[in-house]
């Protein structure tokens, strides 16, 4: 069996199927109530990733996805997405040499961040990595002096509208293309497409297929310049969480119909996007435990309490705050509904509750107005779909310690790893798919059937 050799079974604990990442919490918590040890922690399902990638070929056929690093960098899912061929968008060198410690090559790293510093240009130039993104001239002479073998998207502004959220500030807008492109000229820098970012709030249809439109103008501009255009970066935006499957299929349909009306197949444009949440949102369920309580008086007279029958609010403070794990809720995310580890007796009433980071930092709130029967110190909070932006790469700001990873794989999505991996050569007629029956219908099937390299035709 030839595995790329990024992930093996060392990395990950193997599950038997149908044992889920609830059953390892329980068995987690039960081990650390008998210690004193009270440290939050991560279990990852790194079977839900797998499934999420061959989900994502099979409905985006045509694009090749690039994971951006700073969602998650984590060992188990940057090996894991580097055993499933995907490629790594990063923002900046420690991103880049992240990837490139455990082996990822050079041609499978994009570094997409719009603002570069020059150190961290000349060091993705001096360990091979060349395609970089630039929406100005600033960012190009940067490039010019620092990189001259340098691959580049131009990357252009995705939605002027007023309402547009900040993060879509970046990109030029379709009137300064040309004049950026001949810039570009001048100083002698390659330019091979374009690439654009929706917003991690969303892909909205009308938002996409304008911005498709307006790439495919700017690729006229570079062609008639004389550059070779042959890549189309259309960014992230794709919802992680299980609940937005169909909202996933919605936009991978809107996404296929709007490539194929402005670069249709064959037209020699490749496609890359950059999921982000997608992949890890759901993989990743977090538990922290109650380190404070303290009570609030309920609220005054004519306030909105009145109603409640002046029940009690309560404030937990956990181990972990915004400066480590839930640094999520920086990012636009909302915070995941706690569930109590312990189950509430029936006849128990739930409190009006807040939760906080450690308590000193009264900045440090991680969520209000929740409905949490009565907890303890010692008690444990569980939170799903804790995948995306919880993770620090370097030291946290609060000097939290880093909560544990555990990753976990079934049987079942192990054997489908390797099977993805055993890729026949490919040639124009022969797409033959390995197909190997599956137990518990994993991923909805009988039958995973995957063609070779990037589309997998069937993963039903």
């Amino acid at each position: 069996m030839t595995m790329n050799g990024y992930l093996n079974e060392s990395n990950f604990m193997m599950v038997e199927e149908g044992f889920t990442t609830r059953d390892l919490l329980e068995n987690f918590l039960m081990e650390l109530c008998q210690e004193s040890d009270q440290q939050a922690f991560f279990v990852a399902d790194l079977g839900d990733i797998v499934k999420k990638h061959l989900h994502f070929l099979k409905a985006l056929p045509r694009v090749k996805p690039y994971f951006p690093v700073k969602c998650n960098g984590t060992e188990g899912v940057i090996r894991l997405l580097a055993e499933l061929g995907a490629g790594f968008a990063c923002t900046n060198k420690a991103e880049i040499a992240r990837v490139q410690s455990i082996g990822v090559p050079a041609d499978k790293i994009f570094y997409s961040s719009p603002c570069k510093q020059v150190a961290h240009i000349k060091y993705a130039a001096n360990h091979g990595v060349q395609l970089m993104t630039f929406d100005n001239e600033v960012e190009l002479s940067k490039v010019a002096g620092s990189h001259p073998r340098a691959r580049m998207l131009l990357g252009i502004a995705a939605d002027s509208s007023p309402s547009a959220h900040p993060s879509m500030m970046f990109g030029a807008t379709l009137k300064s293309c040309r004049h950026l492109l001949e810039a570009a000229k001048e100083q002698a820098v390659e330019v091979v497409g374009i690439s654009f970012h929706l917003g991690s709030c969303g892909l909205e249809p009308q938002a996409f297929a304008q911005s498709v439109a307006a790439a495919q103008l700017a690729f006229e501009m570079g062609t008639e310049l004389g550059y070779q255009m042959h890549l189309l970066d259309i960014g992230g935006g794709f919802p992680g969480t299980e609940d937005t499957r169909a909202r996933f299929e919605e936009i991978a349909a809107v996404i296929n119909s709007t490539l194929d009306l402005y670069f249709p197949d064959g037209c020699g444009v490749e496609i890359v996007a950059r999921p982000g949440r997608y992949y890890v949102t759901s993989a990743f369920t977090f538990a922290a435990s109650i380190t404070a309580t303290e009570e609030v008086p309920a609220e005054q007279p004519g306030s909105d309490e009145e109603e409640s029958g002046g029940k009690k609010s309560l404030v937990y403070h956990l181990s972990d705050g915004i400066y480590g794990t839930f640094s999520c809720l920086l990012f636009d995310s909302p915070c995941p509904r706690p569930q109590p580890h312990k189950k509430p007796c029936p006849d128990h009433p739930s409190h009006r509750s807040s939760l906080r980071g450690p308590p000193g930092q009264a900045e440090d709130r991680i969520a209000d107005s929740l409905e949490l029967p009565e907890l303890q110190v010692g008690d444990w909070l569980i939170f799903k779909d804790m995948g995306a932006y919880t993770i620090a790469t370097s030291s946290p700001l609060g000097g939290c310690p880093q909560p544990q990873i555990t990753y976990a794989m079934s049987r079942v999505a192990w054997k489908a790893v390797q099977l993805f991996q055993r890729k026949p050569p490919q040639t124009g007629d022969d797409r033959e798919s390995v197909c190997t029956p599956l137990s518990c219908g994993w991923e909805t099937a009988e039958t995973l059937c995957v063609t070779p390299v990037f589309a997998p035709a069937s993963i039903i």
